[in-house]
């Protein structure tokens, strides 16, 4: 298993001047990246049971844990079908760690690579709808999509001025809807 940790970047006060990092900061970090140890352990053992080969680099981003595992030929067969594994598989890593921590994990998952390629496709689908209802003036209603897509949906409707974006619908048919301001 390789290991990458980034260093977690020293809290800013309002004037966004950097702080000492104090009981909060440092411990935080120290979650995070314990976290991301404690999820690593857990799915090196999945692949061991499974005989899967791959990868596991573990990370901190915008306040999360993230493991990403690549490298090995069966790694296709945990994303699933539009990624319903690997939500699941994140879940259960989730509940691993907070098993073992005591608190709630927001931890991210990525396997070969999918999350990232599809966060790029959902910001294209984003970016390209904003456009349509801007000059057509009429709404669009995207398919129903999982918190995390939604979510990069959102911010690539967000980076187009003249249209925002809201959520309608129960889980798990729950989808966004691109408006006209």
């Amino acid at each position: 298993m390789s290991e990458t940790v980034e260093a977690v970047e020293p809290e800013q006060d309002e004037n966004g001047a950097a702080q000492a990092a104090g009981p909060t900061g440092s411990s935080t970090a120290d979650l995070l990246v314990r976290e991301g140890d404690i999820a690593g352990d857990y799915l090196e053992r999945l692949l061991d049971l499974l005989d899967y080969d791959g990868d596991i680099d573990l990370d901190v981003e915008a306040g999360r844990a993230v493991v990403s595992i690549d490298g090995g030929e069966d790694l296709e067969k945990l994303v699933g079908n539009r990624g319903q594994v690997l939500e699941s598989l994140q879940e259960l890593t989730r509940l691993a760690v907070q098993q073992e921590t005591g608190t709630r994990s927001r931890l991210m998952l990525d396997i070969a690579g999918w999350r990232a390629g599809r966060r790029e496709e959902l910001r294209e689908l984003g970016r390209s709808t904003a456009e349509t209802v801007l000059s057509t003036g009429e709404k669009i209603r995207l398919q129903p999509m999982t918190p995390f897509e939604r979510k990069v949906v959102h911010d690539a409707v967000a980076a187009v001025d003249g249209v925002h974006s809201e959520s309608e619908g129960e889980e798990p048919k729950r989808r966004v809807v691109v408006l006209p301001d």
